[in-house]
């Protein structure tokens, strides 16, 4: 299995540090929940492309959608 590099802890730290700055989305039409959505949507599928295109194999065994 190859190893993550240093490209892929960024990616993965930048997505969790957005998911745990999450605001509370008391309203669904709230801007500021808006705005951290759309950021969040972004890293998620820069992660996503990145494990596609570093771990192909992975995705040989899972019912995972490709990207």
């Amino acid at each position: 299995m190859k190893k993550m590099d240093q490209e892929g802890y960024t990616i993965l730290k930048q997505l969790v540090s957005d998911v745990q700055g999450a605001p509370y989305p008391n309203v669904i039409d709230n801007e500021l929940y808006r705005i951290w959505y759309e950021h969040a949507q972004l890293v998620a599928i820069q992660c996503l492309e990145y494990i596609d295109r570093n771990f192909p194999k992975d995705k040989e065994d899972t019912h995972l959608p490709k990207f």
